[in-house]
């Protein structure tokens, strides 16, 4: 469901941490894995198959749910927010322990068994004969879930500060284009059998924890790495002393927070919303997935880097915090599918908001503490996914019930553009730029 999914402020830790701005980490020059030299490609590969086989599934699964629950989409929307909330709970336990083991072991371990999770949980989907076979495969996959956290402490590893802003876009845009195939895969495969998908995206993503077993260096060299295993700190709360013992990080992870508890009105309730109030098909659904990530491809693989350098990551937060609160109050006073689409090419800027957050994250911390920040964030992920589902399922669900009377099935995505409105008001006041001094030393 991040980008999860970064702005360049003053090193405002740790006298000692001006290792974290270097020019050029020693991770980018000779971390080491089995044999390679740890880069951006071989990490954007492991993303991009990734996102190809979760977007696969996106225009199935809500009807995979509503099939199994005798097609009911009320019910099915109320199904989505079990599995919804089982998978951020387990997110929120297991984050900061994986966070934490990739901080003292390294990322690649902690990718490879994210992976595998994700491709089991897919064979769960395929097979499952009920929706608690549908529930088992959720516990699993919210338990091992990490991998887009911890490719982003690589990157962290790997990228210049100056330059993680861009590369957190790209990572972004890893994403994206798995928006632009993988639901249309899903939808042609999804016609006739709504478990082929599933199977094919088993297959992709265990493909990707072969290459990824066999080709992906390690990133976090060893004299990098956590001298010890944290126990205090490998749990949601302790997690929580990192975020509050650098300044301003606190109120930046508040505003990702933000952003990814408004984000989750989108695998809650997009699916079952669209074919509720403008009859699309799965064909259409993985047509206007599409359309939405080719946009978002644009924005964050070609238009964050150059933007990000001459506007700074601030203002880049707030014009996709900006965007991203337009664009949802659009969608949902959309009354025909036409003028939804025309409200895509605002909302896609929305892709400007995390990596200008991650940007400014990063420099906040140490090499040694990145997975440790990922895990921390993904720890507020998962209470974003389990607060999300109740929320915008809940409230759909009502507003279906009573649509005849109201006419406002919308109002669950009316409270995601009230969530990024807060977002933005409360990034003015954190989203602080570097000051010119910690610019040039970076």
């Amino acid at each position: 469901m991040a980008k999860n999914a970064g702005e360049p402020p003053a090193p405002s830790i740790a006298p000692d941490a001006a290792a974290d701005v270097a020019p050029e980490p020693p991770s980018a020059r000779g971390a080491r894995g089995p044999g390679r030299k740890a880069a951006f490609g071989f990490i954007f590969a492991v993303a991009l198959m990734n996102s190809i086989s979760f977007g696969i599934m996106i225009p199935i699964l809500p009807n995979l749910i509503r099939e199994l629950a005798g097609g009911d989409t009320a019910a099915a929307s109320e199904w989505n927010v079990l599995f919804g909330t089982v998978w951020g709970v387990m997110q929120f336990f297991c984050g900061p322990l994986l966070g934490m083991v990739s901080d003292r072991y390294g990322r690649r371990p902690v990718l490879l068994i994210s992976i595998l999770g994700l491709g089991i949980d897919f064979l769960f989907m395929a097979y499952a004969p009920t929706l608690w076979w549908l529930f088992l495969g959720r516990v699993l996959n919210g338990a091992t879930a990490a991998s887009f956290s911890t490719a982003s402490a690589y990157l962290a590893d790997i990228t210049p500060p100056q330059e993680r802003a861009k590369a957190f876009g790209w990572m972004s845009a890893a994403f994206s284009i798995g928006f632009i195939f993988g639901p249309v895969l899903g939808g042609l495969l999804g016609q006739d059998d709504l478990r082929l998908p599933f199977l094919a995206a088993a297959a992709l993503t265990l493909a990707n924890f072969v290459y990824g077993l066999f080709f992906l260096p390690e990133s976090l060299p060893p004299e990098k790495r956590a001298k010890a295993y944290d126990w205090k700190r490998a749990n949601p709360l302790g997690s929580l002393q990192l975020l509050r013992s650098r300044p301003g990080l606190l109120g930046l992870v508040t505003v990702a927070f933000l952003f990814q508890l408004s984000h989750m009105v989108l695998p809650t309730i997009f699916v079952l919303y669209t074919t509720f109030r403008y009859g699309w098909s799965t064909e259409d659904l993985g047509y206007v997935f599409l359309l939405t990530g080719v946009l978002g491809l644009i924005v964050q693989g070609f238009l964050v880097g150059p933007v990000v350098k001459r506007i700074g990551e601030r203002n880049a937060v707030l014009i996709g915090a900006g965007a991203g609160a337009l664009g949802f109050a659009w969608y949902g006073l959309a009354s025909n599918g036409w003028l939804y689409l025309l409200g895509a090419p605002v909302f896609a800027l929305i892709g400007f908001m995390m990596p200008g957050l991650q940007g400014l994250m990063t420099r906040k911390v140490e090499p040694h503490e990145q997975g440790q920040l990922q895990g921390a964030n993904q720890s507020l992920q998962g209470i974003a996914s389990v607060a999300g589902p109740p929320v915008f399922g809940l409230v759909f669900a009502w507003s279906v019930r009573h649509d005849a009377v109201l006419h406002q099935p919308g109002i669950a995505i009316y409270l995601a553009a009230a969530l990024l409105a807060l977002a933005l008001v409360l990034a003015l006041g954190v989203a602080k730029a570097p000051p010119r001094e910690a610019v040039a030393t970076a």
